[in-house]
């Protein structure tokens, strides 16, 4: 994430400088004045795109919601079927954090993320990717003609997630130092399965 906006889009600079403000200082230290003067660009320059503090955090999440969705659709749409579907999600989802550990950490800690585990239920609130990942999951299931219980299920639906979750933590963390290599997708899918 660049500190200076370079002619081109001023929105998506706006909504980086935000991310960068509220992971450093918390969303209560977030305004349309320090997002532009971190883009370098003149005070009123925002209003051009947001009409207040408030629209600027609903861009911010709706964003990168959408940056990782369609990160996880392009992982899994490519895929023959659901097992190696999960499996390149799990790897989606870590190297997506790798390139932009900021947003792990404004979803994970500012984010209120809405997620019902139980694979029978529905809820129109939760988040687009944990979806996904329980569709998914549930395709797999019927692929493979495995009958497990409900409680089994949401068991495997929160290992999964906890598994990619868990790396993706890991490989964000600035005090962490290993010799993996967190782009090395070979090396991701071994540690999922």
């Amino acid at each position: 994430m660049s500190d200076r906006y370079h002619h081109g889009n001023l929105r998506q600079a706006l909504i980086d400088a935000g991310i960068r403000i509220i992971n450093e200082s918390g969303e209560d230290k977030l305004s349309l004045r320090k997002a532009a003067a971190l883009c370098r660009v003149s005070h009123a320059a925002p209003y051009a795109h947001f009409k207040d503090k408030e629209e600027l955090i609903g861009a911010i999440k709706a964003s990168v919601t959408e940056q990782f969705t369609e990160e996880l659709k392009r992982a899994v749409d490519g895929e023959e079927n659901a097992e190696s579907a999960l499996v390149e999600m799990g790897r989606s989802y870590v190297s997506f954090f790798v390139c932009n550990p900021d947003y792990f950490k404004f979803l994970f800690s500012s984010l209120n993320i809405v997620a019902h585990i139980r694979p029978d239920r529905q809820h129109k609130e939760d988040y687009p990717p944990f979806v996904r990942l329980k569709e998914t999951y549930l395709k797999y299931l019927k692929e493979k003609g495995i009958k497990k219980s409900r409680d089994e299920q949401e068991a495997d639906i929160l290992r999964l997630w906890a598994s990619a979750h868990g790396l993706a933590a890991i490989a964000c963390m600035s005090g962490v130092e290993t010799s993996f290599d967190w782009n090395d997708r070979g090396a991701i899918e071994a540690l999922l399965l």
